[in-house]
């Protein structure tokens, strides 16, 4: 009797900015994407920090923090639940949010001075712009990228078309 290895899952990219609040209305389409694929679905955020957020490049070398200390999409869900706090007070809401979920505070703060993340968030920001990305959210799966930043409208039901038929082509 041999194993077989399931494959791999379908990878779902997620470009966003954490004092976006179009990208906290997102976090719906997410949760009901994870609920019909469980782990067949990879989603991935990829920062995208937009210059018209002050403190949305902070925000996502926290988002880094959070995940090195092992709490990152629960970091991010609340952090986006709380755009506006961000976006009028700034690094105190990082700060909060983690101490909130029980992460390191120190150390949080502690990496956002010495921007021990900052690497990685160019390096998605990076990528974004050169595969076209503008805006917030944009989702990429497969070869095709989805702009969630114009309108979210029918988003979902695209992916899940998209992600049926990837799936479907490994079976």
């Amino acid at each position: 009797m041999s194993e077989s290895t399931p494959p791999a899952p379908v990878v779902l990219d997620i470009w966003c900015d954490l004092q976006c609040p179009d990208c906290h209305q997102a976090l719906t389409d997410v949760h009901a994407l994870r609920a019909r694929y469980g782990d067949r679905l990879d989603v991935r955020l990829r920062h995208f920090p937009l210059d018209k957020n002050k403190h949305a490049y902070a925000a996502a070398q926290a988002a880094e923090e959070a995940y090195v200390q092992g709490g990152s999409w629960p970091y991010v869900e609340a952090l986006l639940a709380r755009t506006a706090d961000l976006g009028r007070s700034g690094e105190p809401t990082l700060l909060d949010v983690a101490r909130e979920l029980g992460l390191d505070v120190e150390e949080f703060d502690t990496a956002l001075i010495d921007g021990r993340h900052l690497l990685i968030v160019d390096a998605d920001q990076a990528e974004g712009k050169a595969i076209g990305v503008t805006g917030t959210p944009t989702y990429v799966i497969g070869d095709e990228r989805l702009d969630g930043g114009k309108s979210q409208e029918g988003l979902r039901e695209r992916i899940e078309e998209i992600a049926d038929r990837l799936l479907a082509a490994r079976d």
